[in-house]
């Protein structure tokens, strides 16, 4: 039981230190209201334009495609690490690498699936395009 009074100890310190934090800087931080702190920008300029701007959806997909294959690495590196005493151990190798082979399988499934689709081609805009060839002329 004192397991668990030492859990729910850690728990309070680790909520009422950020709590306790947030409330120091609230009562001491200064207050002073001014117009430009109001605006969509701090630094003082009135913005222009809209606030959306479109970014190309390379930009996300390479990013997905990235934190899938970093979670991959993420969950090889404990079985690399207890591959070998697996087998010392008297595991049989099929036991200890077909799983990850399957995995691996997987995961080279889903690259080729996303390459075939495109998902990793990196394709330039249109309005580069014309910029390049405006530059060229």
């Amino acid at each position: 039981m004192s397991e668990w009074i030492a859990i729910g100890a850690l728990g309070l310190v680790a909520v009422g230190i950020p709590l306790g934090m947030m409330a120091v800087s609230a009562i001491l931080r200064p207050s002073v209201p001014e117009q430009g702190k109001r605006a969509t920008y701090e630094s003082g300029e009135v913005p222009t334009g809209t606030a959306r701007v479109q970014f190309n959806i390379q930009y996300y997909m390479v990013a997905l495609l990235f934190v899938v294959f970093d979670v991959e690495t993420v969950l090889i590196f404990p079985w690399a690490v207890i591959y070998r005493s697996a087998l010392d151990q008297g595991v049989a190798l099929s036991t200890v690498l077909l799983p990850m082979l399957a995995f691996v399988g997987i995961l080279v499934v889903g690259l080729v699936w996303a390459w075939r689709n495109g998902a990793v081609k990196w394709v330039k805009s249109p309005l580069a395009n014309r910029r390049k060839t405006e530059r060229n002329a």
